[in-house]
């Protein structure tokens, strides 16, 4: 096997250090490093984290592939600094049955450039009216432990219930799209002075809030676990914080497009700042940072959404809703939290590597960067600005809302468990 020497990387942001990776592993981390016929690596003070895990990734495939692949969304991980993601399950078919989650877990293991574990749908077809195979997609070969419907809502109480009940018999957890559909009929964007303003639909804070309130409660009766998706507004962040403070075992993300953007941007028209759950408020996005920086909020997850160009490029009412970001989500984080003081490099590998590899049981993700660990890394170079084209995107969209935007950082290099799959920031 071969051997490569990182050397001089800021691990974790700390010091410089030299990591040596032999085989899959890191074999020695510290300074002054040898390795006769280790490939070398001249970091140069960038920083170096563990690979990224994305719990939440549209990966389109099977039926959408015209949106993505799991092959192109996992060669955009990769870009992204990711070694691991979580497919979500609103596939066509809908991955509800263990026949199709083993399919994309094999794709994924086809693809190579990330690991790939499939959500498993909660409800067969995603219509919330029957609970999914989930024992048979547990028991599978893809080893499915999260379950959604996202894209849509678990709005049913006792459907929501026998769900959390059934998933505590193996340690799985449901991840809930909070929206509660009867007071989001029609919406087009965040209700307030903006969507009054234009005259469009408006999606209320409350309706996330409500499904968030009494899903903690459901999972406190039934002692489960709750995973919140895509938490947006600052009504949900107080919930999650009583929620936690009272011992309930739940979970929350936030987007990176929602610790940036706000429904300001929708005075524009542009279609591609339309997306579920809505850009919120300045008051909500600031409130989310602080519900990030101090644990209240558990993770970052993408929601890496891809949508073709027609899709996107039409009316407002007509465009789909969602945004891509597995290669821009690190740049976003640091703009927002690190740039801003509010979280470290420590910080950011704990809300995007360590985290979401063990509330989605990411084996061998999610692991210090230390010897006997496996090397699943990411190197980022943090001094580097500018503006991001989508053109060079490894995913098959381009629905982006950075485009022409600059931001902070660039990832330079992936290793997949010893293997490089990014260097000098090129797929290989």
């Amino acid at each position: 096997m071969s051997k490569t020497l990182i050397r001089g990387a800021k691990v974790l942001g700390g010091e410089p250090q030299d990591v040596l990776i032999d085989g899959g592993n890191v074999a020695e981390v510290g300074v002054g490093l040898s390795a006769e016929g280790a490939e070398v690596v001249e970091a140069d003070g960038k920083v170096l984290l563990p690979g990224l895990v994305d719990l939440h990734t549209h990966l389109r495939e099977p039926g959408r592939e015209d949106s993505e692949t799991v092959l192109t969304g996992t060669r955009a991980a990769a870009s992204g600094g990711y070694t691991n993601v979580f497919a979500m399950a609103n596939t066509f078919p809908v991955a509800d049955t263990a026949g199709v989650v083993e399919q994309v877990w094999r794709l994924g293991k086809e693809s190579g450039y990330c690991d790939v574990q499939p959500i498993g749908a909660v409800t067969v077809g995603l219509e919330g009216a029957k609970l999914a195979e989930l024992g048979a997609m547990h028991e599978s070969a893809a080893g499915v432990t999260v379950f959604s419907d996202d894209g849509k809502c678990v709005h049913d109480a006792v459907i929501m219930r026998r769900a959390l009940e059934y998933v505590k018999a193996f340690g799985g957890v449901v991840a809930q799209h909070a929206q509660e559909p009867r007071l989001t009929e029609g919406a087009q964007m965040n209700e307030g002075v903006v969507s009054a303003e234009l005259g469009l639909g408006g999606w209320p804070a409350v309706a996330e809030e409500s499904v968030i309130a009494r899903d903690v409660l459901l999972a406190e009766h039934v002692g489960s676990r709750v995973h919140i998706c895509h938490l947006s507004t600052a009504g949900s962040v107080e919930i999650v914080r009583w929620a936690k403070s009272r011992g309930i075992d739940v979970t929350a993300e936030v987007t990176p497009h929602h610790l940036l953007l706000t429904d300001e941007l929708v005075r524009s028209y542009n279609p591609v700042y339309k997306v579920n759950p809505p850009l919120r408020t300045e008051r909500d996005v600031l409130a989310l940072r602080e519900a990030l920086a101090d644990g209240t909020i558990d993770i970052v997850a993408t929601d890496h959404a891809p949508h073709p160009h027609e899709d996107k490029d039409c009316e407002w009412a007509a465009a789909a809703m969602g945004m891509v970001g597995l290669e821009t989500a690190l740049s976003v984080v640091q703009e927002t939290m690190v740039d801003t003081g509010l979280l470290d490099w420590a910080g950011v590998a704990d809300r995007m590597s360590f985290k979401p590899a063990q509330i989605g049981q990411a084996t061998g993700h999610g692991r210090p960067v230390s010897a006997g660990e496996p090397a699943n890394l990411t190197l980022v170079d943090t001094a580097y600005r500018g503006q991001v084209d989508p053109a060079g995107f490894a995913s098959r969209s381009r629905n982006t809302p950075y485009e022409g935007r600059e931001l902070p950082g660039r990832v330079t290099h992936t290793w997949l468990r010893g293997k490089a799959t990014l260097v000098d920031g090129k797929l290989t």
